[in-house]
């Protein structure tokens, strides 16, 4: 497995690839690798010649008042993780080869970002289409693999694709998660023991709903409701958001219909955690 720095060395490599007729996955990271990152791994592995990771940590996409500067690294694990799981290529640019003195140009995509984490995230999703749509002009990939977990991510960047054209095929992997059913995330590193626990309200109220759906409830605001009330008497967490929304369009409907994404953020401690489940409804 290599390990490149510079954009110039990547293309390099990615043109060699391509005069010998190699198809590239691409898994973009920040880091801090988990199995849920590497199932994304497997996925490409399973479909490409080669895979090909980014480990960076964008600062673009992060507000003001956000973990930024403390968001967990461990680059020595990482690369070991990685190399065990099958990577040909680590690309770990710096934020300076990114991002040079004179940078100016921003990708945006309108709309769909308003709502879930854009909402309370003011800049977010310019920052990730930007750092994304980047990593896509160097690696050239066939094919990048994304994770549910960050559904609206996923809904955003292949919005992105399609409007800007772009040949990449997003593929987009199921939820990785701990035995107890909290979602895989480089951020549970921050909580605390009882906060650890109290996340688990998330996925449980998730299912419980999914549930509901399943045996035939079918109004998103009853539901909607539902899940409100079952995070609120988890006393460690302040809840962001509960959406019952379109998992392609992210659109409200008042009956459910098709595949519909169950979404909830919440605060514990400081450690703010997403998670979702896709339901399909006749």
């Amino acid at each position: 497995m290599r390990i490149i720095e510079k954009i110039s060395e990547v293309r390099t490599i990615v043109g060699s690839l391509r005069r010998e007729g190699k198809t590239i996955g691409f898994v973009p990271t920040m880091g801090y690798l988990h199995q849920g990152h590497m199932s994304l791994v497997k996925a490409s592995r399973q479909a490409n010649d080669i895979t090909i990771m980014s480990i960076f940590v964008n600062p673009a996409q992060f507000g003001p008042k956000e973990d930024f500067e403390k968001y967990p690294r461990d680059m020595d694990a990482d690369s070991k993780k990685a190399d065990e799981a099958g990577v040909d290529m680590i690309f770990l640019p710096t934020v300076k080869e990114m991002y040079p003195d004179d940078y100016s140009t921003y990708v945006e995509v309108l709309g769909i970002t308003d709502k879930l984490c854009g909402k309370s995230r003011p800049g977010h999703f310019k920052g990730v289409c930007t750092v994304v749509l980047k990593l896509f002009n160097i690696v050239c990939p066939d094919r990048a693999y994304f994770g549910q977990k960050d559904a609206q991510q996923a809904a955003v960047i292949n919005r992105m694709v399609k409007d800007l054209n772009s040949k990449v095929m997003i593929i987009t992997c199921p939820i990785v998660r701990e035995s107890d059913g909290l979602a895989m995330s480089s951020r549970n590193v921050y909580l605390r023991s009882e906060e650890r626990k109290a996340a688990l309200v998330l996925s449980r109220s998730l299912k419980e709903a999914a549930g509901m759906i399943e045996n035939g409830e079918a109004n998103s605001e009853k539901l909607r409701n539902y899940l409100i009330n079952s995070i609120v008497c988890e006393e460690l967490a302040d809840i962001d958001y509960v959406e019952i929304l379109d998992a392609k369009t992210l659109e409200f409907k008042e009956t459910l219909k098709g595949s519909m994404l169950l979404a909830v953020a919440a605060r514990f401690g400081n450690t703010r955690l997403i998670d979702n489940v896709i339901v399909e409804v006749n």
